[in-house]
């Protein structure tokens, strides 16, 4: 049996002793125990949990038992396992629970990532109030209570040699936090110190803590005193404090589950991810540029080719407006300006200045880009001298904003007028907006000229409201109104909740300019499948056929809901898709996946239960109306699976509910009874996909035997190289395929590798490389590429050695069914091969619907529901996998 799964039932690995624990005596309190508040932190090498009596009179937080675990990268193992028996040892019910308080770092990302996710999938289901704490300040917190008063500096480790300093003053009242977060370079924070303590400007010596002197005691130690160890890491009393501090200043109430929405909670970052900065950077550089691609010219030389990556920039993909929007370049500088003469006047910046913010660490900048074409074609019509001419492309909008102490201060904004009513502005300061937050920034600020009522209005309608007035602030000597608001409402809710949170963002006033595209979950756009019903008609919940299980998948860019009864229809199949925030980078980031799935994932199950709910003709449907609850946890990238795991577990076990774990490769093959509900073994199934390109001999459910893999690069991900390569933009099968339908698939005689190997094995690598190289060499031999050509050679080559394969195996096997799976399984001119390949050798085809051949919940519900039957379930300690054996049960 694999580790961390128990054999039948409902049953969970019992939890092991607590390492260090303390049980807190009650001392005399007149406060009904129903009503406590569960806390746990894992930012950094330590599990803290507390566990606190809410006392609603004194706004009080009684503890009742606080445990630290050493975690040593295994607190997604741990964390659920500890926090069980804590409230076992405390004779705790999980239903007394009001409140579910969180560590939001910063600290390590997926050491924060986990707890983030664990702490809403157990709010969410126990319906309770989600808080987040800083761990910075429960380390503070924690230090108070050991008696430290004076003068504190938390420093905690960010690693590549950085840290997050923050500065507290500690008295007897409590601990006043007096700078907001940031991460600097270990060195840069020491001197900061030394030079604090010599200028004279303080009288108390300096005393440190935090996790960042375990690597940098010795760098810190000239500014001030070091606590001792035991206090450098959070603890289960400090988040007890934490919370009950945020309690008693109103930032925070922990008996208010409707205001602290478990979906509105995200992590403390601090910055970008490494991509969005490596990104930043190469813009921000002022160097000439290769205006059709965006990068910077070498010299010119006779052999110089574009690179992929060079046209990954053209990736960005436009909206339903056709506008495309982007971080603002260098190259662009100079049309901001020209803009900014147009719209601001006096006050317009020139060109240096604006190149000049751009490559500050606490700036962000974003332009929007539209087709020529566009009404008058813009302040900057095709033709113009510019960087917007030499792409067949004019900007329409920019804005830029500045991070200091917790706030993103709005520098400009502007919209050409041509282009304006198409929501420009709203979605450039979203963009703005929702980089300051990753920068550290909670609030946002802005000055506009005070007789402009509709500029006024639409800021209000972002949740912003005047606190003053700047007197003859611009250079005619007209008032600024000063307009403040929290950074959620100029994100915009969806950017964190579900779609009936966006409504009430939705009405923007028309003096403004604005209208409004229809907003998901998230930023993403959120689909909701109607394909995947097997029972499109309301179904009386009397006549429901149980179980009901929720499964989850988030194993690379989609997070994805479903929700399945004990027939086999799908009551709800929800999915978020981030493609557009991964497209500009022509692939997907990890690191951004993992950020996107802790933003949607509430919203994304709300809008599960909600459409499942109206299917079964009932009023709502909750967590503790269903029968188990189901994840994805491998194979995939394991920051996106760890999100989805995290999340499922803290769920599962809030709602006492038994925990699933799918295989993401047989839910792929599952995927094929969405269309075809009779469908069943034996089968050759064929699993195509960004990730994965093999052929699978499925002798039975569960019993499955692979036939060959590549021994390289998959199918999709050669499809995405192939458009990379071509500018096309991301994903690349859906543009290739398009591009291909138009042109001649015997054009080009690009390589069928390993067609003639005598086994199933696969390789794309050399088709990929081949083809890269067609285009590197008709480009420098000056010729025009013939796209079409290209895309339909190319994908002829694959679709080849594709059934070229499967008919040895079918052969082999003499199953009498194949079937597909996958992304690329959605790709035409692959489901024409394989239906001419079936109809010769007389075997039936099965193949998902186009809405189920990319990754969703439905299908891992429908292996979730056979294995919940078979009792098969996982425990506290399960953790996400990269890679699975398909072939090993588990």
């Amino acid at each position: 049996m694999r580790p961390g799964r128990t054999s039948r039932g409902r049953r969970y690995l019992a939890a092991k002793p607590a390492i260090k624990g303390t049980i807190f005596e009650s001392k005399g309190s007149t406060v009904p125990e129903t009503a406590y508040a569960l806390a746990f932190d894992t930012a950094n090498e330590v599990i803290s949990i507390g566990l606190g009596r809410l006392n609603a009179a004194a706004c009080a937080v009684e503890p009742v038992a606080a445990v630290e675990v050493a975690a040593h990268r295994a607190s997604n193992t741990q964390l659920l396992v500890r926090v069980d028996a804590l409230l076992r040892e405390a004779g705790v019910e999980r239903g007394q629970l009001a409140c579910v308080c969180v560590g939001r770092g910063p600290g390590s990302f997926t050491g924060v990532r986990i707890a983030m996710a664990t702490a809403k999938g157990a709010a969410q289901a126990l319906g309770a109030a989600l808080v987040g704490v800083s761990s910075l300040d429960v380390v503070a917190w924690h230090a108070w209570a050991s008696g430290v008063r004076g003068r504190l500096a938390v420093v905690a480790d960010a690693m590549r040699k950085e840290v997050y300093p923050v500065r507290y003053a500690l008295d007897d009242a409590g601990v006043h936090r007096l700078e907001a977060d940031r991460v600097v370079k270990a060195q840069v924070a020491t001197q900061e110190l030394v030079d604090e303590a010599s200028s004279g400007a303080v009288a108390d010596a300096l005393q440190l803590t935090g996790d960042g002197l375990a690597k940098y005691a010795e760098l810190f130690a000239p500014a001030g005193a070091l606590l001792p160890e035991e206090l450098w890491a959070p603890t289960g009393r400090g988040l007890l404090l934490a919370l009950q501090d945020a309690w008693r200043t109103g930032a925070a109430d922990p008996l208010d589950a409707q205001r602290h929405n478990p979906a509105f909670l995200l992590p403390v970052y601090t910055r970008l991810s490494d991509a969005e900065e490596n990104e930043r950077i190469r813009l921000a550089k002022n160097d000439p540029k290769n205006l059709a691609t965006g990068v910077q010219d070498a010299a010119p030389r006779r052999d110089q080719r574009a690179t992929m990556h060079d046209t990954a920039v053209l990736n960005a993909r436009p909206d339903e407006h056709g506008i495309t929007y982007k971080p603002l370049d260098a190259a662009h500088a100079e049309d901001v300006a020209a803009m900014e003469s147009q719209v601001m006047g006096s006050d317009a910046w020139n060109a240096a200045l604006v190149a000049d913010e751009l490559p500050r660490a606490d700036r962000t900048w974003w332009a929007a880009y539209a087709s020529g074409e566009g009404p008058d074609a813009g302040l900057l019509a095709v033709g113009s001298e510019g960087a917007s001419s030499a792409r067949g492309t004019v900007l329409v909008g920019y804005a830029g904003g500045m991070v200091i102490d917790g706030q993103v201060q709005i520098l400009k904004i502007g919209t050409d007028p041509a282009w304006r009513r198409r929501g420009i502005a709203r979605q450039l300061i979203s963009r703005v907006a929702s980089d300051a937050r990753d920068l550290g920034a909670t609030t946002c600020s802005l000055e506009v000229r005070a007789p402009n009522a509709g500029a006024q209005a639409f800021y209000e309608s972002l949740g912003m409201h005047s606190i003053g007035k700047r007197p003859h602030y611009y250079s005619d000597r007209e008032d600024a109104v000063i307009m403040e608001g929290p950074l959620q409402g100029v994100i915009g809710s969806s950017a964190v909740g579900g779609a009936a949170d966006a409504k009430a963002l939705r009405a923007v006033t028309e003096d403004a300019g604005i209208q409004e595209s229809p907003v998901d979950v998230a930023g993403m756009t959120l689909r909701v499948d109607e394909a995947h019903d097997a029972q499109k008609a309301a179904q009386p919940a009397a006549q429901l056929e149980r179980p009901l299980i929720l499964a989850i998948e988030s194993s690379c860019d989609e997070t994805a809901a479903a929700i399945v009864d004990g027939k086999g229809n799908l009551l709800s199949d929800v999915v978020a898709s981030q493609i557009d925030f991964h497209s500009r980078f022509g692939g997907v980031v990890p690191e951004i996946a993992s950020r996107k799935h802790i933003e949607a994932i509430c919203g994304v199950c709300d809008e599960c239960l909600d459409v499942a709910a109206q299917r079964l003709g009932m009023e709502r449907l909750t967590w503790s109306d269903l029968d188990g609850v189901g994840v994805t946890y491998a194979p995939g990238l394991v920051g996106a699976l760890v999100v989805g795991v995290a999340f499922a577990k803290g769920a599962a076990w809030a709602a006492d509910k038994p925990l699933v774990g799918v295989n993401h490769l047989e839910g792929h093959m599952y995927a094929n009874k969405i269309g075809a509900p009779d469908f069943a073994p034996p089968a050759v199934v064929s699993l195509v996909s960004g990730g994965n390109t093999m052929l699978v001999h499925m002798r039975g459910w569960g019993d499955y035997r692979v036939l060959g893999a590549t021994i390289d690069d998959a199918v999709g991900e050669a499809f995405d190289k192939v458009a990379k390569a071509l500018g096309l933009g991301y994903p690349g099968g859906p543009v290739v395929s398009a591009q291909g339908a138009k042109g001649n698939p015997k054009a080009i005689e690009f390589p069928r590798a390993m067609m003639h190997s005598g086994d199933m094995r696969f390789s794309l690598s050399g088709l990929k490389t081949a083809v890269v190289t067609y285009i590197n060499n008709e480009r420098a031999a000056g010729r025009e590429l013939n796209v079409p050509d290209i895309c339909a050679s190319f994908e002829a080559a694959v679709v080849d050695v594709q059934v070229k394969k499967a008919e040895m195996a079918l052969r082999e096997t003499g199953a009498p069914t194949f079937c597909l799976g996958g992304g690329v399984a959605a790709n035409p001119v692959l489901r024409a091969a394989y239906e001419k390949l079936c109809k010769k050798m007389q075997v039936r085809l099965v193949m998902p619907p186009l809405s189920a051949c990319g990754d969703n919940a439905g299908m891992i519900a429908l292996v979730a529901l056979d294995r919940f039957r078979q009792g098969k379930f996982y425990g506290l300690e399960t953790d996400a996998q990269a890679h699975a054996d398909l072939e090993q049960e588990y």
